[in-house]
């Protein structure tokens, strides 16, 4: 199955108290290229994350979202620093004494100094909480490669009708390209005759001045290759087993050949086809850009 780069997946789970939302989504690039943003307390799990991940994903640049909420209200706790409380109110005590204040420290007042109570986390349960992240990230991941899988089959669908356009192009060409050649020859001798009028003209001499605009102008070579190059990606496409790098390496070889057909033709209706063919290799070139 072809897979597109362009792709969105999200599931949500909630167990033993426990909500996690995962989100991804994601846009060509030539490699794997991961990023991800979730709770602080979560991101010990990340290289365990980033492994389920290869499983189901080759290429991209994947931006994933977590989400994490305990439901049950006992994620935090409340930490007295009985230490710290008691240094500021010795403190407090010898500004009294020093500077001649009234000491109107509470309960209340000495509560709100820094640090003296903070929230701490809860400590964590790793085994059900990873138990959690990876089955919500593995539902997430078949979502996401669903929907790569169905931009990758409109890819497909495009690269080959495109393909099929390309081919007839390139027959085209192939058909054309004598009946250039004799143009050529029919026009060399109406020239040669209207200037030597009528003296006797050198069929060999008009012979060798063809032969030299065919070996000049024939793209037989580059035309057999571009036909394999065509037919091969085709094929790729309809096995469905295909890797993005090697359909971009067709696709220069075809742009290769028809850049040497168009600097070969001598012909207006050629150059026009062989422009036709690159803006073609082109297109086929961005789609390629999006597949896995």
């Amino acid at each position: 199955m072809i897979k597109s780069m362009t792709g969105f997946g999200c599931y949500e789970l909630t167990k033993d108290s426990r909500k996690l939302i995962i989100e991804m989504k994601s846009v060509n690039h030539k490699y794997l290229d991961v990023n991800m943003k979730m709770p602080r307390r979560l991101s010990l799990f990340e290289n365990d994350m980033r492994n389920v991940l290869k499983r189901y994903v080759a290429r991209g640049k994947i931006d994933i979202f977590v989400t994490y909420e305990d439901l049950s209200g006992t994620d935090t706790n409340l930490k007295y620093n009985e230490t710290l409380a008691k240094e500021y109110l010795k403190y407090f005590r010898k500004m009294e004494e020093e500077l001649n204040l009234t000491n109107d420290v509470t309960v209340l007042s000495l509560s709100r100094c820094p640090d003296v109570l903070t929230m701490e986390d809860a400590e964590m349960e790793e085994e059900k909480v990873w138990q959690l992240i990876e089955e919500t990230l593995e539902k997430a991941c078949e979502r996401f490669v669903e929907s790569r899988e169905k931009e990758g089959e409109r890819l497909k669908e495009d690269l080959v009708q495109k393909l099929d356009q390309m081919l007839k192009t390139v027959e085209y060409i192939e058909e054309k390209s004598p009946q250039v050649l004799e143009d050529y020859r029919k026009k060399l001798e109406d020239k040669m005759h209207e200037l030597l009028e009528n003296s006797q003209i050198d069929d060999s001499r008009i012979a060798s001045e063809v032969v030299l605009f065919a070996d000049k102008m024939c793209v037989d070579e580059e035309v057999v290759r571009l036909k394999s190059h065509v037919s091969g990606m085709r094929e790729e496409l309809m096995q469905g087993k295909v890797q993005g790098r090697k359909l971009d390496f067709l696709a220069q070889e075809m742009n290769r050949e028809a850049n040497t057909i168009l600097s070969k033709a001598n012909n207006l209706d050629i150059t026009n086809q062989a422009i036709s063919l690159k803006t073609e290799i082109e297109k086929i070139r961005e789609q390629i850009q999006n597949i896995e």
